[in-house]
């Protein structure tokens, strides 16, 4: 076999080969042509009435599933919608030399014959990003979207949110880009280690056109926008700005603002649940979700939220009274809830962490990612919810790759490409019901120490590419290694600074200074020890749905 990679579901090789050269013809209905065009536009190819490649719509097909034909004389595409021939135009594009993952097409390039039927396993094979801890700019979100579309994955969640900053311009409230878009500092001691601050200042935010703009570009490689505003807690950059929705401010006076944290950690600054919250909160999502454009989900976090000032404030513990709830994590799924019914009449389907579910409330069709592993996931779907697979171990990649100084720093460690390349986002042990409430899987990139595009890279690939062929084929199917080793060339070819099966490269070291990671000091499998006990007792005492 070739090295395709997400493996495709058949591939039947054929003697022989096909040329196709820069300006081919392609011919076929529009949409569909153009998403076979974008897929391979180092090659340009031009819209004719007659193309040596052939684009065919079938109505039979699923969504995003496609055949492709290469023979002696052409090549015939057929798919049942946009999303399926732009796939086709990606796997036909890694049967190419992997020259044709750079921006100057060669001539004599030849594509060999075969034929392959393809279609994904799981609906959402998803990159998350924070640009929330670490602003990246524009161009390294558009970056992360042409690397999704080259490895078949469709959905970018952008956490957009945190107590270290907020990232998007709103013209309804715009204190929030003016003020909770840039910190003084950030913290760069070790974990545990007395705090040490770089004390340069850091920042930065999307406008709303350049938000338009992202959600856009990524459409048109097939990629859906998710946005995550995290509430209620995490929220010392809302508060910054907005100190009248602070849990403190009582009777019209507003506390003194907490700043936009300049470390890393769970932060004890949370929202009042009260309406004038809900109000706000509504007026800054509609803003966003307008800029989005179609916008089927969006992110409302509820995730490590700090219920103190709430319990502490007698506005607020008389608002959960009246509202008939028995405790303050009541109100907490019930403010969740809240958010979710508005935008539920919007059209947008919310999604939350899994600490929303393990309290309760949840509207039927709200999505849960359970980060906290696979107990909480299973439970969630037994419940009947939707679920996107999100555990620390294996899909968080800001740890390190294997346990060693020789490593940049790293949040812990350590998860590998087989630890990912291993990982069943259905497990046969669940019930087939259970199964059917897994839409699939994403990696987080969590930015504490991703301060940068080429952090980042290092850090996502190559397991994204184990994930994306999990998540689009099921499984690491066969020679899963060999073929990685033969897609690392692509990468190649497209700039990616990943980092090589052998360990880092001399520059990727973590070297002696504040880069340098220190092992053993958070261990992944410790780490998921004591969140699966912790989701076990808050589930205890989760009320009854």
């Amino acid at each position: 076999m070739t090295d395709l990679l997400p493996r495709p579901a058949v591939f039947a090789p054929a003697d022989g080969s096909f040329p196709l050269s820069p300006g081919t013809p392609v011919s076929g209905p529009a949409e569909l042509v153009d998403g076979v065009r974008l897929a391979l536009a180092v090659l340009d190819p031009r819209p004719a009435e007659a193309g040596t490649i052939v684009v065919e719509r079938d109505a039979a097909l699923d969504a995003e599933a496609y055949t492709l034909e290469v023979t002696a004389t052409g090549v015939r595409i057929t798919a049942g919608d946009r999303a399926g021939a732009f796939y086709a135009g990606q796997t036909l594009r890694q049967l190419l030399p992997h020259g044709a993952f750079r921006t100057v097409a060669q001539a004599g390039w030849t594509v060999p014959c075969g034929r392959v039927e393809d279609a994904p396993r799981f609906s959402w094979r998803g990159v998350h990003l924070d640009v929330a801890r670490h602003f990246l700019p524009k161009r390294e979100v558009l970056r992360m979207v042409d690397l999704m579309a080259a490895h078949k994955l469709n959905r970018l969640h952008l956490h957009l949110v945190d107590d270290q900053g907020w990232r998007v311009e709103s013209r309804v409230a715009p204190r929030l880009h003016e003020v909770a878009s840039h910190r003084p500092r950030t913290i760069t001691s070790h974990h545990k280690d007395d705090p040490v601050y770089d004390e340069v200042p850091h920042g930065g935010y999307y406008t709303l056109d350049d938000l338009a703009e992202i959600a856009a570009y990524a459409r048109a490689r097939a990629v859906t926008v998710v946005p995550e505003i995290d509430v209620p807690g995490h929220a010392s950059a809302i508060l910054a700005a907005y100190p009248s929705l602070d849990a403190r401010a009582t009777g019209g006076r507003e506390p003194e603002p907490f700043p936009v944290l300049d470390r890393w950690g769970i932060s004890p600054a949370i929202l009042s649940p009260l309406p004038p919250t809900v109000d706000f909160l509504t007026s800054v999502i509609d803003e966003i979700r307008g800029a989005l454009g179609e916008t089927p989900y969006v992110h409302l976090g509820g995730d490590e939220c700090v219920l103190d000032d709430w319990a502490a404030s007698a506005e607020i513990v008389a608002f959960q009274e009246e509202l008939g709830l028995e405790s303050l994590s009541g109100l907490h799924a019930w403010f969740l809830r809240r958010l979710a019914d508005l935008l539920a009449e919007r059209g947008s389907r919310a999604i939350v962490w899994d600490e929303a579910f393990v309290s309760g409330m949840l509207r039927p069709d709200t999505i849960v990612m359970p980060w906290r592993g696979p107990g909480v996931a299973r439970r969630a779907a037994e419940a009947g919810h939707d679920v996107v697979q999100t555990p620390v171990f294996p899909l968080y990649f800001d740890y390190a790759e294997t346990s060693s100084e020789e490593e940049p720093l790293a949040i812990g460690d350590a998860i590998t490409v087989s630890d990912v390349a291993t990982f069943a986002p259905a497990p046969e042990s669940w019930t087939a019901e259970q199964r059917e409430h897994v839409l699939g899987a994403q990696f987080q990139l969590w930015s504490e120490r991703l301060p940068d595009g080429r952090a980042v890279d290092y850090r996502a690939w190559p397991r994204g590419c184990a994930l994306a062929e999990v998540v689009w084929s099921g499984s690491a199917g066969p020679g899963f290694g060999e073929r990685l080793e033969g897609h690392l060339g692509r990468l190649d070819a497209l700039g990616v600074e990943y980092r090589p099966p052998a360990g880092p490269r001399p520059w990727q070291l973590g070297g002696t200074g504040r880069r340098r990671h220190r092992p053993g000091v958070v261990k992944v499998d410790e780490v998921m020890g004591h969140l699966e006990e912790m989701t076990h007792l808050a589930d205890s005492t989760r009320p009854s749905m």
